[in-house]
């Protein structure tokens, strides 16, 4: 009975390995974010002379708004990497600090990256008015406090946690 439980517990543990797919699977996505911030770029920079301050402004909101999901992304793979599968052998001293957060210290990180997006988003929708009906800007807000509520109450309860722990 003693062989098959530690039988049972290796393969229990050696499943964390599945995760690798799903952060290689993240660096894929990355890859093609980026081609997707590099076009956008691009269409920025040949309508730079013809575009007028608020198209600016929301194309550079545009900009911000993917970098902010880029990172999210990376944080997630580090973290998630080295909190869940494995170390990193030869890491970075200026990127291993990310790998140090445990889970509800992440969840915090995703959860403040997620308001910021949203808060981009908001404020795109906002600078873009007229575009939108009221019940449009209604349900945008709500959605955008949501995120907001969610991400105070996380930071809440892991400071609960944090208290309790000591």
């Amino acid at each position: 009975m003693k062989s098959l439980e530690l039988i049972v517990e290796r393969i229990i543990l050696s499943s964390r390995w599945l995760l690798v797919v799903f952060y290689l699977g993240l660096v894929a996505a990355l890859a093609l974010y980026a081609v997707s911030f590099v076009y956008k770029f691009y269409k920025i920079a040949i309508m730079v002379f013809t575009y007028d301050e608020s198209d600016m402004i929301l194309a550079m909101l545009g900009l911000i708004d993917a970098a902010l999901v880029a990172s999210l992304i990376v944080m997630v793979m580090i973290s998630g990497y080295e909190n869940f599968v494995s170390r990193f052998d030869e890491a970075d001293a200026e990127v291993s600090f990310l790998g140090k957060l445990d889970s509800g210290s992440l969840k915090i990180k995703v959860a403040s990256s997620i308001v910021a997006i949203s808060s981009i988003h908001l404020l795109q929708i906002f600078l873009n008015v007229a575009n939108y009906t009221s019940e449009q800007l209604m349900w945008a807000t709500i959605i955008h406090l949501a995120f907001v509520i969610s991400a105070l109450m996380l930071g809440f309860l892991e400071q609960i946690m944090t208290k309790l722990k000591k």
